[in-house]
């Protein structure tokens, strides 16, 4: 999958990676995906949720290597 902006944010506790998706979502286009990678467990049940709310398209989400990888897209 191609992502248009890709976001690291790990190392970062709860609420950050949120708080940094929101921020990389707001600067992008609709159509476009971002790829979050977080390593803050928390985020597997936060991002869904803030997706959601959003109502952008949470497109996948994957464990790679201690990482929670998360491909969302703005609709």
């Amino acid at each position: 999958m191609h992502a248009d902006k890709e976001l690291d944010a790990t190392g970062l506790a709860c609420p950050m990676p949120i708080v940094k998706t929101k921020k990389a979502m707001a600067g992008m286009g609709v159509g476009e995906i971002l790829k979050v990678s977080s390593t803050d467990s928390g985020s597997v049940d936060d991002m869904p949720a803030f997706a959601e709310q959003m109502g952008y398209s949470l497109l996948s989400t994957q464990e790679e290597a201690g990482r929670f990888v998360f491909w969302i897209r703005k609709n």
